[in-house]
């Protein structure tokens, strides 16, 4: 780095926001919210969230069959907008209705979507949502090659998923989904150069510089003639 280029000091330490819940906890919230017994239970790759892997081994009096399931545990920033999860999880249920293949929630023994859980941490107490979806077989894009048809068919998916819900999903809340400076928002690009810090020395640093030098003169510029 050159001593005229000024490098963005870490962004301050937020609380921490992501669950933390052993598997005994998790398999403990499978059987008091939803009625399941938990033959096994795994943690799942997640961000924010606390995602585990869960084969149940019975529908104690429902006279169902077992069953794989996906607990995602929200994490605590997010599960302060209700809103937001209603609206994502009636999305999921519509799609499915489509065609598509998504998860589908699980009710709780109340007959709900969705449970709101208080947790006591020690130094705080927090709320997370707690959600039991549909488990779907397969392989992640992460774990197959790269290909021209894949990259295809990704594409096609998405566009397809996309225009069906432009056209006919209708929520009274959809509009929570639109969060000003969410990171994960195409349109705040611009944004994650506050956390080029956290690539340290990595050989993809000036990789991750020049894409973002591109999208801020290419695409910027051009964002009011996308569709929102």
């Amino acid at each position: 780095m050159s001593s005229g280029e000024q490098q963005s000091p870490p962004p301050q330490r937020r609380p921490l926001i992501k669950p933390t819940f052993t598997e005994k906890q998790a398999a403990e919230l499978v059987r008091r919210i939803f009625g399941l017994e938990v033959s096994q239970l795994r943690p799942l790759p997640s961000y924010d969230d606390q995602n585990f892997h869960v084969a149940a081994a019975s529908f104690p009096g429902k006279g169902e069959s077992p069953g794989d399931f996906v607990l995602k545990i929200i994490n605590a920033e997010d599960s302060q907008n209700s809103d937001l999860i209603e609206v994502q999880t009636q999305i999921m249920m519509f799609l499915n209705g489509e065609g598509f293949p998504v998860a589908m929630p699980h009710l709780t023994q109340e007959g709900k979507v969705m449970s709101l859980e208080t947790v006591d941490t020690g130094s705080c107490t927090q709320k997370f949502v707690v959600r039991l979806l549909s488990y779907l077989p397969g392989k992640t894009v992460a774990t197959l090659p790269v290909t021209p048809p894949i990259l295809y068919d990704i594409g096609q998916m998405a566009a397809k998923l996309d225009k069906t819900l432009a056209e006919k999903f209708q929520h009274p809340l959809i509009k929570s989904l639109h969060r000003g400076e969410f990171i994960w928002n195409l349109s705040n690009v611009p944004l994650l150069k506050k956390y080029l810090y956290a690539l340290g020395k990595s050989e993809y640093l000036e990789a991750v510089k020049q894409v973002m030098e591109q999208f801020q003169v290419n695409v910027i510029p051009k964002l009011s003639f996308f569709r929102s």
